[in-house]
C-alpha cells in the first residue's frame, strides 16, 4: 500500500503550482501518491499538471467542471489508496520532509491524525498560526482539539489522516459551499484515536488576496454561519465532552433590509442575545 496519497485541489493558480508541485515530488518520502484535481481552471493550471504527470508518475490528473474545493477533494479520495491522505491548496507548499516526519510519527504512535507547523506567508509577513515544538499525543476530544487549536486555527491541511478512520466514519467534504473546512475538521479530530504533533515541519499556507477564503460574498457569509451551525449541531449530537464558550454558531437572526435586528447565538450550554447584532441584551445557560 502507498504510505500518503496527497489531494490538491487546483483552481487557476497558474503561478503558485510550479512551487507547490516541486515541494511534492521532492519528498524525502518516496512512496506517496500525489493526486491533482483541476477543477475547472481557465488559466494555464491544466497544462502544469499535465506536464508535471509526464515528469512524474506518480502523479494523477483528474480533470472536472468548477465545483469548489470540497468536491474537488472528495474526487481525489475516491481513488486514493494511501494508507493516510494528506491535504495541499495548490498556492501552498511543505518541508521536503514533510510526509516523511508525518508518517513515521503516526506510525511510530498508532495515530490517525500526525500534525504540523502551519505557518501563514503573505502581505509581506511570515506568522506561524500554530506552532509545533515538541511530540505530544492527545487522546481525549478536547485535548485534541486543544493540540491544534481547533477553535482557532481549524485548519485541515496541515495533518494527514489515516484512510482507513475517514472511510470507517463516512468523512467527506461538503460540497458547493465554503469554509468546508470546518465540519470535516471537527468530524475528524472526533473520531480519531488519537492526535500527535511534529515538531520541525512546516506547511506554508500562502495568504492568496484572490483566494476564495477571503471573499465577502453574501453566499460566503450564509455558508460560514451554517459551517459553525454544523460543527456545534455535530457536538451536541455526540454529547461532547468539552469546555463551553468555544464553538458559537448563529441559531436564529431577525432582519429588516439586510441588517440584523435581533441574533441569539449559541455555544454547546450557553446562549447570547443581542440587538443589532452587537449589543447583548442577554446570555444564560441552555
Amino acid at each position: 500500500m502507498t504510505k500518503v496519497s496527497v489531494i490538491v485541489p487546483v483552481y487557476n493558480t497558474e503561478k503558485f503550482l510550479d512551487k507547490c508541485l516541486n515541494s511534492l515530488i521532492n519528498q524525502t518520502l518516496d512512496d506517496i501518491e500525489i493526486i491533482c484535481i483541476n477543477d475547472g481552471s481557465t488559466d494555464n493550471s491544466l497544462s502544469i499538471l499535465e506536464k508535471y504527470a509526464n515528469i512524474d508518475s506518480r502523479i494523477k490528473v483528474i480533470n472536472q467542471e468548477n465545483k469548489k474545493q470540497g468536491a474537488a477533494r472528495n474526487s481525489g479520495m475516491r481513488i486514493a489508496i494511501g494508507e493516510y491522505i494528506g491535504f495541499v491548496d495548490s498556492d501552498d507548499w511543505v518541508d521536503l520532509n514533510y510526509y516523511e516526519k508525518l508518517y513515521n510519527m503516526a506510525i511510530q504512535y498508532n495515530a490517525d491524525i500526525a500534525l504540523a507547523t502551519n505557518v501563514r506567508i503573505g502581505n509581506g509577513k511570515t506568522k506561524k498560526r500554530l506552532k509545533i515544538t515538541e511530540e505530544k499525543v492527545a487522546t481525549t476530544l478536547q485535548e485534541k482539539i486543544d493540540i491544534g487549536n481547533q477553535v482557532k486555527n481549524p485548519c485541515p491541511t496541515n495533518k494527514i489522516y489515516r484512510h482507513a478512520m475517514l472511510k470507517d466514519n463516512s468523512i467527506l467534504w461538503p460540497e458547493g459551499v465554503f469554509c468546508e473546512d470546518k465540519i470535516f475538521s471537527i468530524k475528524a479530530i472526533y473520531y480519531a484515536n488519537k492526535i500527535v504533533t511534529t515538531p520541525n515541519i512546516n506547511y506554508y499556507y500562502y495568504r492568496n488576496p484572490h483566494s476564495t477564503v477571503h471573499t465577502k460574498s453574501k453566499k460566503h457569509i450564509e455558508d460560514k454561519i451554517k459551517a459553525k451551525k454544523d460543527v456545534l449541531e455535530f457536538l451536541r449530537l455526540n454529547n461532547a465532552q468539552i469546555r463551553d464558550k468555544e464553538f458559537w454558531a448563529i441559531t436564529e437572526e431577525k432582519s429588516i433590509l439586510n441588517i440584523p435586528v435581533w441574533t441569539k447565538k449559541e455555544s454547546l450550554k450557553t446562549k447570547k442575545y443581542y440587538i443589532m447584532g452587537i449589543i447583548p441584551v442577554l446570555e444564560r445557560g441552555v
